[in-house]
């Protein structure tokens, strides 16, 4: 046994990178601390400048197994399969955001991602030295779960957001529970971060359908396959440069488009 834990923390570091994790989304996928899982693949910094590392418990090791359907014996070194079906689908979307930002009070703040940091969040969305770099603030009201806030860029969504808008998105844990019209953010490597509204065929086809509220023929409705899938966030708020007119306005719009029928009326009767 004392053998085959010594190379235990590289199956651990392997779990980790086939789901594409980082050892914060994986603890508490597993219900342990993050620092337990660094102590494990990374070890603790000793007085003399070298690490050691910390062997996993029993309880540890079960909820890695169960959590992730892992084979044991892929554990242990006594067998290359990783898990325990002979032809396990490829998990890329995680229960939780891999990365978050806290407060002094260890509150989650809300990360911004303007237009121009669109690029850099795609590689670094996962990595928490990158999610430090993007401005994060307190929002009232958003306390009941991981929050991001996107600049929209674009006009595919005009009629309800446009170009330089703020979107405040939820992040969604599980793509079955994204809800047929509703507006999300969809993060995928092949698309990069597109506002869209969705349909959700994940079940039947293993699809999103994303389509734009922009109706002028330039945005075509298409589809995502799941496993493309980084990111979902659900809009629940917005902020908008798009100012309304005041009320006068359209009062005095209505007036005389009244007056001017009230005209046309009159002169027709006088012809």
């Amino acid at each position: 046994m004392e053998r085959y834990m010594e190379g235990i923390h590289e199956k651990i570091k392997q779990i980790i990178d086939h789901f594409r994790l980082n050892n914060n989304s994986f603890s508490k996928r597993i219900g342990v601390t993050s620092t337990t899982i660094d102590s494990i693949t990374n070890g603790r910094p000793q007085s003399d400048g070298s690490r050691k590392r910390t062997k996993p418990g029993y309880d540890l090791l079960t909820s890695i197994i169960n959590e992730f359907d892992i084979n044991p014996d892929y554990l242990f070194g006594k067998s290359s399969q990783m898990f325990k079906s002979s032809k396990p689908e490829l998990q890329t979307y995680a229960g939780i955001p891999q990365v978050v930002a806290v407060n002094q009070e260890g509150e989650e703040n809300v990360v911004y991602v303007p237009i121009k940091a669109r690029a850099g969040y795609l590689d670094g969305y996962g990595d928490a030295d990158y999610i430090e770099t993007l401005p994060s603030f307190s929002m009232p009201h958003l306390t009941n779960g991981t929050y991001r806030c996107f600049e929209v860029q674009g006009n595919s969504m005009v009629r309800t957001f446009f170009d330089g808008d703020l979107v405040f998105g939820k992040y969604v844990e599980d793509l079955q529970d994204i809800k047929d019209g509703r507006v999300y953010v969809i993060v995928s490597r092949n698309d990069g971060i597109v506002l869209k509204r969705v349909i959700n065929r994940i079940e039947e086809r293993g699809k999103l359908i994303l389509k734009s509220d922009n109706k002028d023929g330039n945005y075509p409705t298409y589809t995502i396959n799941a496993e493309e899938i980084m990111e979902v966030w659900y809009v629940t708020m917005f902020a908008s440069k798009q100012m309304p007119e005041p009320v006068d306005v359209y009062d005095r719009l209505h007036d005389l488009e009244s007056k001017i029928v009230l005209l046309e009326n009159a002169l027709r009767q006088k012809n």
